[in-house]
């Protein structure tokens, strides 16, 4: 780690105990460094136990924010990890890969635009293909547009077809490719969000899919329990990542995760241990069908 990384993650401490962020504003899909500060995605705290021991994890979404905290944290339980990331942000998905190498694992870098469906089936083989099988799906891609013009009169076309696209589209046809490759034992980790549960009317179509997403995670883990596979999934509250800037007004930086009862927004790095969990074939062998919430204290029942 440099020292500017260094001082930039004492200040998202900082500034996150204080409950807000400085007003910024990145395009779309926003890259890390170029936030103030720079998120934590457990880069000098995740402490590995073996708990994914020589198993293989394909994560969408992979390149930074949750993504890269979760490959971070499974390649120091020692697993295998490709990620899927777009082509604009090389960049993030080399200073992930980075750090899962360093901690001694194989990382596969596996880019595509996941609303194109043969992009998406095609990474899912290119992926297998590279780790030799498949054990652990995380998916995390995720779009959303924050807008300012709140309601369903806002709302256009090309900008719902893009969240949809990203959101469930991908996620049903990277489902659809893993599932031949996981065996008994294997698991699936969608990712959901507090707005299933609580949604903002700004997030109108972003908070639709994602109760579409608890859905999906229910009739998954129906159907893939006899053949010994568990799906689940993490609903997030307020995490500081890119898409934060890239989809947000800058002005709504330093209110950002204020209204959790725990007065500020999550770090990456704080959702791993549910990913981690979830993963584990262990300590997490009789858990399907679950939603596991990592909300700063909202409620996701």
């Amino acid at each position: 780690m440099t020292d500017h990384q260094k001082v930039d993650r004492d200040a998202a401490a900082m500034v996150n105990d204080q409950g807000g962020f400085p007003e910024q504003e990145q395009q779309p899909p926003g890259l890390t460094d170029d936030m103030t500060p720079v998120p934590d995605h457990g880069e000098t705290s995740w402490v590995g136990h073996d708990r994914l021991q020589g198993l293989r994890a394909l994560i969408t979404g992979g390149d930074s924010g949750i993504g890269r905290a979760v490959a971070i944290a499974y390649a120091r339980e020692g697993c295998d990890v490709a990620i899927n990331y777009l082509p604009d942000e090389q960049a993030d998905a080399e200073e992930t890969q980075r750090w899962v190498e360093e901690a001694g694992r194989k990382c596969v870098l596996v880019p595509a635009d996941l609303t194109d469906e043969d992009a998406a089936r095609g990474m899912v083989h290119d992926a297998v293909g590279q780790l030799g099988g498949l054990d652990i799906l995380v998916n995390n891609a995720g779009f959303q547009w924050a807008r300012r013009e709140e309601g369903l009169a806002s709302v256009r076309t090309d900008e719902m077809d893009r969240v949809f696209k990203t959101n469930l589209y991908a996620l049903l046809w990277v489902t659809q490719e893993a599932m031949p490759h996981l065996q008994r034992g294997a698991s699936i980790i969608n990712v959901s969000s507090i707005q299933a549960y609580d949604p903002s009317v700004s997030l109108i179509d972003y908070a639709s899919t994602k109760a579409a997403i608890n859905n999906i995670t229910v009739n998954l883990a129906a159907e893939l329990g006899p053949k010994g596979v568990r799906v689940n999934a993490v609903a997030p509250g307020p995490i500081w990542t890119p898409l934060q800037p890239a989809t947000k007004g800058a002005d709504s930086m330093p209110g950002f995760g204020g209204d959790t009862p725990l007065g500020r927004a999550g770090q990456p790095a704080e959702l791993a241990g549910a990913f981690v969990f979830l993963a584990s074939p262990r300590e997490a062998s009789y858990v399907s069908s679950t939603v596991v919430g990592v909300t700063g204290g909202r409620p996701v029942f």
